[in-house]
């Protein structure tokens, strides 16, 4: 039982920035070819995610350090001491952003980047998180500010999917199809630096002038290159960390280590420079994992951990203020709305007595009597609640087990 289910097309993060269908959209175009989208045709703006005040808020008042801010000019990466600066006095750290360095790096036409957007700003925070549990793969935020006619990088790809969202200003882009197509992650675009040159040369099968609210959807390996046009440029580059067949066959084998039969030693004496020889070996073994790997539903289920778990420690959950948590579970009442807290990957398992069930999260694990196991259900399904109306227990149980899931993180009051 996870706390993750959710419907075919409940993906109202993802939704805002499609014109078409999350369906057709994961049959036609994820994986396998960019979607560019003007503003008029999605559902509405998106300046309640970031503006150009953001930006100078960021900047000006949030103390940014390294490497969540970081500058570039044609391609070249700005060494950090020409944008940070210590802070003065109590806050003597050496690389926290100085926003009159950046005043002057900016005006001299480099590009400012916000990195990890979903850590620093609380509204990108919330939005990635929905956005994370629409499309079952791990989301990070970046920000690209770019001075007038400047570019901050050269024709390159990614490794990770995006969605582009212009915010502010207008800036050309040209794509072009891969050179190396699906990428992986330790399969930069330097390792095929010639081959991306010469690709950025030919007719782009892009080439759009981006204006404010327009998005852009292109998978990893597509190589793209970007110029502002008419004065301050600002998007959104929404990182998508796909997970692919390789991280299942990753995780697969890393599982076979259980496998006897898989551990044995290779033949005495066996020849290695030999190609039939090793050919032979691989076939016997492809069967062995084959075999091991469909024996029963344990490897599955195993993989299926091990994936989930790589997703959990990729993302964060909803975040909670100690301080606020404390008094709300200390005033908490029967007719409080509580709901669990969204992110949280908490999963359900027997306990480790008879008389025992517990919540799996993350990074500890909470443990209650068999009695609130009905309850534990109706709370994973993230609907809200009352604290003294929990499943299977009477109100002064329920309101006992609810003040101890809001302390440990795992309920919120609504």
């Amino acid at each position: 039982m996870t706390s993750e289910g959710r419907g075919a097309s409940d993906r109202p993060a993802l939704m805002r920035l499609l014109e078409v269908t999350p369906e057709a959209f994961a049959t036609d175009y994820w994986d396998r070819r960019p979607l560019f989208t003007r503003a008029a045709a999605l559902r509405g703006r998106f300046d309640d995610l970031f503006t150009a005040d953001a930006v100078d808020e960021l900047v000006t008042h949030r103390g940014l350090r390294t490497p969540f801010v970081r500058m570039a000019r044609q391609g070249t990466v700005l060494d950090p001491g020409r944008y940070t600066a210590p802070g003065g006095l109590g806050a003597e750290i050496a690389d926290q952003v100085s926003a009159d360095k950046v005043l002057d790096e900016f005006t001299d036409g480099a590009t400012l980047v916000l990195q990890g957007l979903h850590r620093t700003w609380p509204p990108l925070a919330e939005f990635t998180r929905q956005l994370t549990r629409d499309l079952g793969h791990p989301v990070q935020v970046n920000a690209y500010v770019t001075p007038a006619a400047e570019r901050g990088f050269d024709p390159h790809y990614d490794v990770h999917d995006v969605f582009v969202l212009q915010i502010a200003g207008e800036k050309r882009w040209r794509i072009h199809p891969p050179v190396h197509p699906r990428p992986l992650r330790d399969q930069p675009w330097t390792d095929h630096r010639r081959a991306v040159e010469r690709r950025a040369e030919d007719e782009p099968a892009i080439d759009e002038v981006f204006r404010p609210n327009d998005v852009l959807y292109l998978p990893r390996g597509w190589i793209h290159s970007a110029t502002a046009l008419g004065g301050t440029s600002i998007h959104l580059t929404i990182g998508v960390a796909a997970l692919t067949r390789h991280d299942v066959l990753r995780e697969a084998v890393a599982h076979a280590a259980a496998a006897e039969s898989l551990r044995a030693a290779l033949p005495l004496g066996v020849d290695l420079t030999d190609a039939a020889t090793v050919g032979a070996l691989l076939a016997d073994t492809v069967d062995d994992f084959s075999r091991f790997t469909g024996a029963d539903a344990a490897p599955a289920e195993a993989v299926s951990r091990r994936l989930a778990g790589r997703l959990r420690a990729s993302t964060r959950a909803e975040p909670i203020a100690p301080l606020a948590t404390t008094a709300a579970a200390t005033a908490l009442h029967e007719a409080t709305t509580v709901s669990l807290r969204r992110g949280l990957g908490a999963r359900f398992r027997a306990g480790p007595n008879p008389g025992d069930v517990s919540l799996v999260l993350p990074d500890k694990t909470v443990t209650l009597p068999a009695e609130a196991a009905d309850a534990l259900a109706q709370i994973l399904t993230g609907h809200p609640l009352q604290a003294g109306g929990l499943a299977g227990l009477d109100a002064a149980s329920s309101l006992v087990v609810a003040r101890r899931l809001v302390r440990e993180g795992v309920l919120v009051v609504r």
